[in-house]
C-alpha cells in the first residue's frame, strides 16, 4: 500500500536523507523545512505525519495541536534532539504515537514508520513462501527464517515481478517497463543492476540470466 507521509525537518540534509529513505520504500513523501509550510497543508492530511519538535518558526507542540483540530486520528511521530524524557512525555500528552531522539539511523526511522502504518491502518499481507525466503506483499518485507532483508522498493517490486511470473522468460525490456515505467528514459542496463543487487541479497534465489536477452526465475 502507498502511503502518504508528511516529513517536517529544519536541517535540510537530514531533511533530503530521510526523505530518500522513505520514498525507498514506495510511499509518497512531502517535505517541509518550516512549521509554517507544514500548516499550509494539514487540510490535506496525510496518512502520517513525522515532526521535528525544534523548528525555526513554530514548534512541533504547536503543530501537532493545529493536526489533531483537523486530524484527530492521524498517527504522529516526533523527532528531536532536546531532552527525550520530556519531549516523549509531553508529546505523548499531545497525542503523538511515538517519539525518536537524535541522532538516529534513518533505517530506524523507516522501521518505526512501517510498524505505525500497520499498526494503525493493518495490512492486507500476503505470503508465499520460496525457499528459504518468505515474502509478505502487505508489509513489503522478506524474511530468511527471522530475520529481514533490507531490500529497497525497487529490489522488492523486483522480485515480486519476478515471483509472479515465474517461469517465463523475462526480457530487459519487460522489467524494465513493469519495475520503472514506460516513461523511464535511460538505459536497460539498470536491470541488470538490481538483479545484481537483489542476488547480493538473496544469494539463494533460483534466478537465472538468459544472456542477449533477459532473465527468468526456476518455478521451486
Amino acid at each position: 500500500m502507498s502511503f502518504r507521509i508528511y516529513l517536517v525537518e529544519d536541517d535540510n540534509n537530514l531533511n533530503l536523507v530521510l526523505t530518500s529513505y522513505l520514498e525507498k520504500e514506495g510511499w509518497k513523501v512531502s517535505a517541509f523545512l518550516t512549521g509554517e509550510e507544514a500548516k499550509k497543508a494539514i487540510n490535506d492530511p496525510p496518512d502520517l505525519w513525522i515532526l521535528d519538535i525544534m523548528l525555526p518558526d513554530i514548534n512541533g507542540y504547536q503543530l501537532i495541536q493545529e493536526i489533531k483540530l483537523v486530524s484527530p486520528n492521524v498517527p504522529v511521530i516526533f523527532i528531536s534532539a532536546r531532552d527525550q524524557d520530556i519531549d516523549r512525555v509531553v508529546g505523548l500528552e499531545l497525542g503523538s504515537d511515538d517519539y525518536l531522539p537524535k541522532p538516529f539511523l534513518p533505517r530506524e526511522l523507516v522501521i518505526r514508520t512501517r510498524n505505525l502504518l500497520e499498526r494503525v491502518y493493518g495490512t492486507d499481507s500476503q505470503i508465499q513462501e520460496i525457499p528459504p525466503y518468505s515474502i509478505d506483499s502487505g508489509s513489503r518485507t522478506v524474511k530468511l527464517k527471522d530475520d529481514i532483508l533490507d531490500l529497497t522498493s525497487k529490489e522488492f517490486d523486483l522480485l515480486v515481478y519476478f515471483v509472479e511470473n515465474q517461469g517465463l522468460a523475462l526480457s530487459r525490456e519487460q522489467i524494465l517497463n513493469s519495475i520503472w515505467g514506460e516513461d523511464y528514459f535511460g538505459t536497460d542496463r539498470v536491470v541488470d543492476d538490481l538483479v545484481r543487487r537483489l542476488r547480493k541479497k538473496m544469494p539463494k534465489l533460483n534466478l537465472e540470466t538468459i544472456y542477449g536477452y533477459g532473465y527468468r526465475m526456476i518455478k521451486s
